[in-house]
C-alpha cells in the first residue's frame, strides 16, 4: 500500500515514485492536508515529432491513434494509462494529473502525415490514451485543429471523452458527420454527481455528458455511450439506469470495459478506496480479483476489457439485456474512407 493524502480536485491520493525511478520521495507524515495545498497543474511542450501511434490490439475498434495530450487533468483514480507517464520520469499518481505534455504541433503533423501520398486512409481514433477534452484544450484548442484537417481530408475519426467540450466542435464532427466519416462516444460511469466528483474530479458532472449526447445527436452526429469502466461493487448496480438515461438522450450504441488495474494503478485505487470507500473496499477488491483469475489486474488480449467468471458474465448479460432494453444495441457504425481526399492549394506544396 502506498501513502495516502486527499487532495481537493484529485484523484490520486498519492505520487509514488514510477516503476523505472532510483530515487523516491517519501513525504513528511505529519504534513497535512491544511498544509500542504493540491499541486498546480503544469503544462509542458512535447517535441515530438509524429502524431500518430499505432496499435495492433484486438481489444480496441482501431489501429491508428490521436493523442494531442499526455497525462490527464480529469484525474480519474482508475485511469489505466496513469502507468504511461512513467515512460516520462513522472508519477502514475499525482504527476500524471498535474504534469501535462502538450503536443502543439499536432496539427501541422496531422497534415504532413495525410497529404503524404504514403498514408493509406483510414479510421482514426482520438483519445486512445488520454482524454483530448480535458480542461486546457478549451484554451489550446489543438484537438479542435486535428479535427480541422481531418474534415478537411474527410478522414473517418471517432472520439470518446468524458467532458461536454466536445459540443463545441460540432460544426467540424456534422460535416464528417455528412460522408460517414465520424463517431463521438461519451463515457459515463456513474450518475450519482458526489461519485463522479470523487472518482473523476475534473471532468463534467454526468448530467452535461447526457447533454452532450443530445446536442450531438441533435446535430445528426452518429453518438453512443461507454459505460466504463464497470467496478463491481462500486458503479455495476447503475448499468441498466445509465442505459436508460443514455438512450433516452439520443446515443445510438454502446459499449462497456471492466476496470482495468495495470501496474501502479492497482495500488492507487486501492488507496483511492481506502480513502472515500473503506468500508467498501475489500468487497469491491475481492470482486476485482474474482474476474481476474485472483489477480488485480489481467492484460491478456480478449481477457482484460470483460473479466472471467460469475461476476463478469453476470454484468455481461445485464449490459445485453438493458442494451436491447433501450434500443442502444445498433452495430457500431463502419466508418468509411470513400470521400477521403487531399486538397489542393499552397499550404501542401510545404511538403512534396
Amino acid at each position: 500500500m502506498i501513502g495516502n493524502q486527499l487532495h481537493k480536485g484529485r484523484g490520486a491520493v498519492a505520487n509514488p515514485a514510477g516503476r523505472f525511478e532510483q530515487i523516491a520521495y517519501e513525504p513528511d507524515p505529519d504534513v497535512t492536508e491544511e498544509d500542504s495545498p493540491s499541486p498546480v497543474t503544469q503544462f509542458f511542450r512535447d517535441t515530438s515529432h509524429t502524431i500518430l501511434a499505432r496499435n495492433d490490439s484486438p481489444d480496441v475498434g482501431f489501429a491508428v491513434s490521436i493523442n494531442p495530450y499526455r497525462g490527464c487533468e480529469h484525474g480519474c483514480a482508475y485511469c489505466y494509462a496513469r502507468p504511461y507517464h512513467e515512460y516520462l520520469g513522472f508519477s502514475a499518481g499525482l504527476d500524471f494529473e498535474t504534469k501535462i505534455m502538450v503536443k502543439e504541433d499536432a496539427p501541422e503533423l496531422l497534415r504532413k502525415e495525410l497529404a503524404s501520398p504514403k498514408w493509406k486512409p483510414e479510421h482514426i481514433g482520438i483519445s486512445g490514451v488520454t482524454d483530448c477534452y480535458q480542461p486546457i484544450e478549451r484554451r489550446l484548442k489543438i484537438t479542435r485543429g486535428c479535427l480541422q484537417v481531418l474534415t478537411e481530408f474527410r478522414n473517418p475519426v471517432s472520439i470518446v471523452t468524458k467532458n461536454r467540450l466536445v459540443t463545441r466542435d460540432v460544426d467540424l464532427l456534422q460535416e464528417l458527420a455528412t460522408y460517414n466519416a465520424a463517431v463521438v462516444m461519451v463515457s459515463i460511469t456513474t450518475l450519482d454527481g458526489e461519485l463522479a466528483r470523487q472518482m473523476e474530479p475534473r471532468t463534467t458532472q454526468p448530467h452535461g455528458r447526457l447533454e452532450a449526447i443530445r446536442e450531438l445527436a441533435d446535430a445528426g452526429v452518429p453518438v453512443g455511450v461507454m459505460t466504463a469502466p464497470v467496478i463491481p461493487g462500486l458503479n455495476d448496480h447503475e448499468v441498466p439506469a445509465l442505459l436508460e438515461a443514455a438512450g433516452a438522450a439520443g446515443a445510438r450504441y454502446a459499449g462497456y470495459t471492466m476496470l482495468r488495474l495495470p501496474y501502479g494503478v492497482a495500488d492507487l485505487f486501492a488507496s483511492w478506496l481506502a480513502q472515500h470507500f473503506p468500508d467498501r473496499k475489500e468487497k469491491v477488491l475481492g470482486r476485482i480479483r474474482d474476474m481476474r483469475g485472483g489477480k488485480l489486474n489481467e492484460p491478456r488480449f480478449g481477457k482484460r476489457m470483460r473479466g472471467e467468471g460469475v461476476m463478469a458474465t453476470a454484468i455481461r448479460e445485464l449490459f445485453h439485456l438493458n442494451r436491447a432494453k433501450y434500443g442502444l444495441d445498433k452495430s457500431f457504425p463502419t466508418l468509411s474512407t470513400a470521400a477521403f481526399r487531399r486538397p489542393p492549394g499552397p499550404q501542401l506544396q510545404l511538403f512534396e
